[in-house]
Parts: C-alpha cells; sequence; structure tokens
C-alpha cells in the first residue's frame, strides 16, 4: 500500500494595498485591489492572509497565483511562510477592491504591525475566501458575541439583518477610543464593554450572561478568545437553550498561544467541547 501524494495548498492570489485608514484606536482598514478573487456570500467569509520573510522567492504559476508550495521548499523550516485569517469586511466587484479590519496591539504579531505600515503598491497575499455561516433568517431573535477579532464579522452579519430583526449584540473593546460606528436594526441593541486593565473576556462573559431571555429560536455567534467562548458556548447552549444547528462559534485566538500553537491544539480542543455537550439538543 503507497502514501497518497500530497495535496497541493491553495494558490494565493496576489494582491495590492490601494489604501489603508485608521478606523479605531486598535484597528486599520485595508482595502486591497484583488483582481481574480471569487467573494464568498456568508457572513463570516474570511481570506488567509500570506506572510512571507523578506527576500523569500515568489515563483508565480502560469494564471498568476503564487506557487506557495515551491516557496515553502526554497526556505529553512523556521521561515516558513505564515498565514492569518480575517473577516471579509466588504466586497466592491465594480473596483475589485477586498476591505479587511486589522486588530493592532503595538508591534505584537505579524498581521498587527504589517497593517500598520502598509503603504499603497505593497503586495498582499490571499487564500480563500472561507466560511460557512450567516444569521438565520428565520430565527425568531439573534445574539451575537464577541471581542475585537470577531468585530468585524459581527459588523457584517448586523449589516444583513432584515429590518424587523431583534436581538443583541455585545462587542468587548479595549476602551472607548475602539468602538466604531455599526449598522444595525432598530429592534438590536449593541452594548459595548471595555476590557480595561481586566482579563481579556471577563466584562464580555458578564454581559452576555446578564442578557434577558431572547425569543426562540435564537441565531447565535459566538467568537473571540478560546476560553471566554468556551464559557459563553456553555453558556448558549445550556442556560439559553439554543441548539448546535442555530450557533456558529469558534475560538479565533488563545490567550498566552501564537497563531500557530492554537491551531495545532484547537481541533482538540474542539472535540473535548463537543463531548462535554453530548445529550444537549
Amino acid at each position: 500500500m503507497t502514501d497518497a501524494p500530497a495535496r497541493p495548498r491553495p494558490a494565493p492570489l496576489v494582491g495590492v494595498v490601494v489604501r489603508t485608514e485608521l478606523i479605531a484606536a486598535t484597528m486599520v482598514r485595508v482595502v486591497v485591489r484583488a483582481p481574480g478573487f471569487e467573494p464568498s456570500p456568508h457572513a463570516d467569509s474570511y481570506v488567509k492572509v500570506v506572510f512571507l520573510p523578506a527576500g523569500s522567492p515568489r515563483p508565480l504559476r502560469e494564471d498568476g497565483r503564487l506557487d506557495l508550495d515551491a516557496v515553502r521548499a526554497a526556505l529553512p523550516p523556521d521561515q516558513q511562510p505564515r498565514q492569518r485569517s480575517y473577516t471579509v469586511r466588504a466586497w466592491d466587484a465594480a473596483a475589485d477592491e477586498l476591505t479587511l479590519d486589522f486588530v493592532v496591539h503595538g508591534d505584537e504579531g505579524i498581521a498587527g504591525p504589517w497593517s500598520a505600515s502598509a503603504q499603497p503598491g505593497d503586495e498582499v497575499l490571499l487564500v480563500g475566501p472561507g466560511g460557512a455561516w450567516s444569521p438565520d433568517p428565520a430565527a425568531a431573535s439573534h445574539l451575537f458575541a464577541g471581542d475585537a477579532s470577531a468585530l468585524p464579522a459581527i459588523a457584517v452579519a448586523l449589516e444583513r439583518l432584515a429590518d424587523d430583526a431583534v436581538g443583541h449584540a455585545v462587542i468587548e473593546v479595549h476602551g472607548l477610543e475602539d468602538q466604531i460606528p455599526l449598522a444595525f436594526p432598530p429592534g438590536v441593541h449593541v452594548s459595548w464593554v471595555h476590557q480595561g486593565i481586566a482579563v481579556a473576556g471577563l466584562a464580555l462573559v458578564d454581559a452576555v450572561t446578564a442578557l434577558p431571555e431572547l425569543p426562540r429560536p435564537v441565531s447565535a455567534f459566538v467568537h473571540g478568545e478560546a476560553g471566554v467562548v468556551r464559557e459563553l458556548r456553555r453558556h448558549v447552549r445550556v442556560d439559553r437553550g439554543i441548539t448546535r444547528d442555530q450557533l456558529s462559534v469558534s475560538g479565533y485566538w488563545r490567550l498566552g498561544a501564537d497563531d500557530e500553537g492554537w491551531r495545532a491544539t484547537k481541533r482538540d480542543w474542539l472535540a473535548t467541547i463537543e463531548e462535554s455537550e453530548q445529550g444537549l439538543d
């Protein structure tokens, strides 16, 4: 029996920065011209931005996309490309422009510092889009909960709600200067909670658990730091009775772990949570 050949990695689309804008104290909006990008209809649509070490080879395939397998083969193990996932905040088909919002915490991480210093003409390597969720138009109410990492996806989902939709959105950011304007129906109440110097997620958990009961069935979106998401997931499943098929939930990041470390353990983390929920539905 022979081993199956390794599947080739998706080839990144090569885009170019058109403009950037500081839309909050810790959030930078980057607009990328990306001809050939094929948008997803889902509210949680995302792309992976690929970051290469300076001076890396950039071989292109015949279709103009980057040959990522060739790049990886040419680089040593400690200089491999890094990928970070970002919500598609908007797609302008007429202009071939893709809008992405990046959370920036000084010099921490890879993507944040890159977005803060990005200039028109800079190359952007994009894989995707992925995603599979949109708010259920048949739901009686909606619940959104997340931190700054989930803010772009929550913003998209709020914009897509029907005019008569009802529900709550609770978003945790560091402070008042990190809030951004949002569009949402009059029947949806949006609450901002501030982390300040406290542990990430404490204010979010307190605010969500204090919400009044919502008309059922509830369509829910809960994303952010993994430990917080785990606690909120149990709350909405056990205390609020939200069924699994009406819930989009994911740990976008984990306190104390970089993106690569979190992805390496995320599958086992999720399996443990799902095992604990057996019998709820």
